[in-house]
Order: C-alpha cells, then structure tokens, then sequence
C-alpha cells in the first residue's frame, strides 16, 4: 500500500490541487461552506498520506525529516480546524518535489544507449579460409575478421592487408576520417567509410575501448549520489527545535492549542516552496534562453564550478573542416582550380569534399587518367597535363620543385594547425590550400565572460595531435590543452581535478565524451551531439550555441543565490512568527496565519524574478 501510494504522488498532487481550487472558491464565490471543508479536508488527507509515509520511513532510520514537521503540522491543522492550511502545505510540498524529480531522471537511459551503439556481429575467418558473419560475442583474440565499407569494426585489433578511412569519432571524438593501412590500430565501434580491411582481434567484449566507454559511464554514475539538500540539513536542527518548542510549552502552559499553535506557525509553508519555486523560475528561464538544467542539484554544484573542461571537435570548434588558408602560384588560377576541383570531386576523402565546398562554382575537365598514391595523394591526367593533389610527400615523391616561399608557405600553415592539400602541374607546385576545422565563432569572448563570473582554470582534452590543441588553446585564451586524449585519459585527468578539491565540469558532445560528462560534477552537452551524450550530461546547450554557457553559469548563480534569499526570508518568517507568539500581544493565529501565506507570496515573487534573467555585459 504504501508503495502505491508513493508511486501516485504526482496524482496525489494534481487531485489535491482541483480540490483546494473548489473548496477557495467554493467558499469565497458561492459561500458553499460545507463543500469547502470537505474539499479541503479530503486534499489535506489525501496529500498527507505520501509525506506521512516518507516521514515515517525517515523515522525508521532514526532520522527527523522536514517530512515529520509537515505530518504533525497538517495534523495540528486539522485538530484547530484550519484546513486550508494544511490543505495548501500538503499541495506545495508534494508539487515542489513533483517539480524537481521531473529533471532528475534523465541519466538512466544513457547505459542503454550506449550499448545499442555497441558492434553486434562480425565476418569471421573460419577454418575453410571464408568469411562468415557471426555474434561478436563469438570473437576471440587472434581471430581474423573482414570489415567491409559502412560496416563498423567489431573489436580493437590491428590492420593486416587492405586500406581505408575510419571515422573514429566515437572513440577520439575527431571529426576527420583516419587512414588505415597495413600495421594501423583500429577500435571497435568505429566505421569503415571506404575501402576492405582485414584485421587481427586483439582485444574483444568489454576489454575494447568502446566496452570500457561503457564501463566507465557505468561507474561514473554509480559513484555519484546526490549532494544531501541544505533544506534536509536545516531540518534535522529545525523540526526538532519546533517540535521539542511545542512540546515544552504544552508541559508548561497545559495549553493543548496554543501548542498546536506554535507547530502550525513553525510549519515550513515558505521554506518547502521557496527552493522549488527559485529552481523552476531559474530552469524555465534557461528553457526558454535554450538551456536545459536537470534539476537543483546541477543548479547548486554548477553555481560552484571553479574548472571547466573542454572537449575541441564540435565543441570549440564546429567539428566540420573547411579550406582556411590558400597560395596560388604563377597565372591562370581559375584554370588550375578546376583541375583541383575535377580531381577532388572523385573522392570521398573529407578534406577532397572540404575543397569542393571551397572552390564552388569553376570549370571542371575530363580526367583521362588517375593513380591513387598510397599514403600520399592522386595523379591524374588532365588536358594534356600531369596533375598531382596531395600532402608534401607526393609532391617530392613526384620531384615537384619547391621554391623558398613555398616552404615558408607550408611551415605557416601548419604553424597555423591546417592539414595540407597541395596541387602540382607538370612538375610545378601552383596551389597550396590549408584545411582546419574552424573555431566557433565568439568562442573566445565567451570564455572571457566565464573567467568574469568565476571559473578560475579553462582546460582543453582531444584526441587531436598536441601541436593543434596548443594552437586552439593560444587562439581562444584557454590555460591548459592537453592532446593525444583517449576517452580514458579524458576521464582520469578528470578525476585528477576532482581529488584535488576542483568543482569540475565538462563539455562536449560525442559518445567518447560521454564517460568524462558522467564522471565531471557537472555534464555539459552540445544539444547538437549524440543522444548518449545529452542524456548523460547535467546540463544541455540546445542547438549547440556556444554562447548559451556563460548565461547559463550566470543563470544558476543567480538561482543559486535566490534560493538563499528565499530560505533566509522564510526562515526568518518562521522565527518572528514563534517569538511573537511569547514576546507580544497582539500575535494570534489570524495575524500568523496572515504573515505566513505572506510570506509564501513573498518568496514566490522572489523567485518569480527569474524568469526575467539576463545575464550582465562585461567589459571585455
């Protein structure tokens, strides 16, 4: 029984809130008195009965819980006949926590997921010397496996014959395919975009990468407990004092009512809806701003955050490479593009289609002939004319010529964090491009305004090459950047933070983030990113906007600091209340009853002012 009864608190809530609407205005409209008190009594009975049980569940603990002040104060209501109060008490509480559990539990579904995502069937070598596809659960170090184009490798092992481009971007979280050939490691989960390979196993089932991924999801979220509620804390001092307060005056006084009395007044109405409503003015303005905050404790622990860490592709960066730098040598410039458009527009290589998308609208040319370099580039005849596209090593594989500027050319660009793709024209280098993947745009103001609300150290983690993170990273004004990052890298370098005192959160956006956005205190997702990445995350950017991040810390800053208020006010509320009671008068329960609902109009307004949050200019 009491099992359904918690697990229909949200009914509970709904029902009694219909209930106390006609009994108000049953009493007020129509002055149908009798509809009134039943309407109020069955929502006080009704709403009582969950906090009743939490509180006796707390109790069996040993522990006295706001729950147990609520239940003798709903009780006391009813034994004065004030069953409005008690009514309304029970409807916040129960809708306050309704408000807060709604965003908690979004996590769970991540591991799930995950292990959707997870390679489920392999071509295996049997004994005959044919490939037969079989579960990957049949794989065994040592097997030898066939993966074909699109196909997604089972296990992490080792390139033995064939050649072709993997996206390992649920691994690295890179977004530019890499090239295998004979002696490449490769890692289960990622995708053969072109080409055959046949790999040797050597590692499979949970001792891959992707199955450590998992694992260290898993571990993540099971080493994180909630942070105990300040609310909880203040009551385990609170609810006893009032009650030991009534307890004592009903012993001095033999005054049962005036003793009830003092419960009713030291009743937490303000104090049990101060906080929620701060948290839903505070996540429905970063609703409406995009931001998406799972719950209050993402607002406290964010409002806190003193490190925050970066993942490079699609997070400070687009995650899309695009032509940044380009040299044209000698004349007919149109001409010479068009026999790199007509060469690149061939193949499926990221950065070919990266050249393409650049040089748009330009005469294309017939290609009579084409040889594909291995580990260089392509040779083409083109017009009568031996074309060569590709990195340096084609070029001098090709003895291309080339002159002092052309060597400065090419150090500038890849000082400058490009990928090369260079064209040569019957022995002549004529064109050089530089491709990157782009930093986002605003980028680097944005973190100036989180370093102006706090955040202390700004840290960059990739699975990209050192020279580029250290490019990024002096570009954009972070203070550490650290490459050559495995997702289990990622996460202990994290960890490492966070046993040393930091307050850590994380941002990205791919499944290889997904261990380090569980782990950090705070998750933060591109709403752009995978859905085990959002679903894992603390906090979600929605349409990947960069700029959101520093509204956001502001946001649950401010939140933060208006949940204080909110708890200061009726607490002191609270306090006058009681001592009035003993130091005055002209304190009765008409007057406290009037100061108390006050005092919940009071917060809400406080809260309410949320809604109207905007973050502050800076003087950058």
């Amino acid at each position: 029984m009491q099992r359904f009864i918690l697990g229909k608190k949200n009914w509970i809530a709904l029902i009694s809130g219909m209930l106390i609407f006609i009994g108000f205005v049953s009493e007020l409209g129509f002055h149908r008195e009798p509809i009134a008190f039943w309407a109020f009594a069955i929502a006080s009975l009704m709403g009582v009965a969950p906090i009743a049980i939490q509180a006796y569940q707390a109790l069996r603990v040993k522990v006295v819980s706001i729950d147990v002040l609520v239940t003798i104060a709903v009780m006391g209501a009813f034994l004065i006949k004030n069953l409005e109060e008690s009514a309304v008490v029970t409807f916040l509480f129960l809708f306050g926590a309704y408000l807060e559990q709604r965003t908690l539990n979004k996590t769970r579904s991540a591991i799930k997921e995950l292990t959707e995502m997870a390679p489920v069937s392999a071509l295996k070598q049997m004994e005959s010397g044919e490939f037969e596809q079989v579960e990957v659960d049949e794989v065994d170090v040592g097997d030898i496996l066939l993966v074909k184009t699109g196909a997604k490798v089972p296990v992490d092992g080792t390139v033995l014959s064939g050649e072709g481009t993997i996206n390992e971007a649920s691994i690295t979280g890179e977004s530019l395919p890499v090239t295998k050939e004979k002696g490449s490691g490769v890692y289960a989960g990622t995708i053969l975009e072109n080409g055959t390979l046949q790999i040797l196993a050597d590692r499979v089932g949970e001792d891959t990468t992707f199955g450590k991924i998992i694992e260290l999801v898993e571990e993540a979220q099971d080493s994180k407990s909630e942070a105990e509620r300040f609310i909880d804390r203040f009551s385990k001092y609170y609810t006893p004092g009032v009650l030991a307060l009534a307890i004592i005056v009903w012993l001095i006084s033999r005054d049962v009512e005036l003793a009830i009395t003092i419960l009713v007044l030291g009743c937490p109405g303000a104090l049990v809806i101060g906080v929620p409503v701060s948290n839903v003015a505070g996540i429905g303005n970063g609703a409406r701003h995009g931001v998406l905050l799972k719950g209050s404790e993402v607002i406290h622990d964010f409002s806190k955050v003193d490190t925050m860490v970066f993942d490079k592709t699609g997070t400070l960066t687009a995650g899309n490479p695009e032509v940044a730098d380009k040299e044209i040598y000698g004349d007919h410039g149109k001409e010479l593009l068009g026999y790199l458009a007509s060469i690149e527009k061939e193949s499926d290589h990221p950065l070919a289609k990266a050249v393409v998308n650049y040089l748009g609208d330009v005469p294309y040319y017939e290609i009579e002939k084409t040889d594909v370099i291995k580990g260089g580039g392509i040779v083409a005849l083109i017009d009568g004319h031996r074309v060569a596209v590709g990195n340096p090593a084609l070029m001098d594989q090709e003895q291309v010529h080339l002159s002092e500027k052309a060597r400065k050319d090419i150090a500038r660009f890849e000082a400058n964090g490009n990928s090369l793709v260079l064209t040569a024209v019957d022995g002549e280098l004529k064109v050089i491009l530089g491709i990157r993947d782009q930093i986002r745009p605003g980028v680097k103001e944005d973190l100036k305004k989180l370093k102006k609300l706090g955040v202390k150290n700004l840290v960059v983690l990739s699975g990209d090459n050192q020279g580029t993170v250290d490019l990024v990273a002096r570009e954009i004004g972070l203070t550490e950047a650290h490459g050559h990052m495995l997702p289990e890298d990622k996460s202990a370098y994290i960890q490492d933070l966070i046993d040393k005192g930091h307050m850590v959160a994380f941002v990205g956006d791919g499944v290889n983030d997904s261990p380090s956005l569980a782990l950090a205190q705070i998750g933060i997702a591109m709403g752009s990113g995978t859905d085990v990445a959002i679903e894992t995350s603390d906090l979600v950017l929605m349409n990947s906007d960069f700029s959101l991040l520093p509204h956001a810390l502001g946001l649950t800053k401010a939140t933060a600091r208006n949940m204080r208020q909110n708890i200061i006010i009726a607490v002191g509320v609270v306090l006058v209340l009681l001592a009035s009671v003993f130091l005055s008068e002209w304190m009765n329960m008409s007057i406290g009853m009037l100061v108390h609902e006050a005092s919940i109009l009071a917060v809400i307004l406080n809260g309410m002012r949320l809604l109207s949050y905007r973050l502050k200019k800076f003087n950058l």
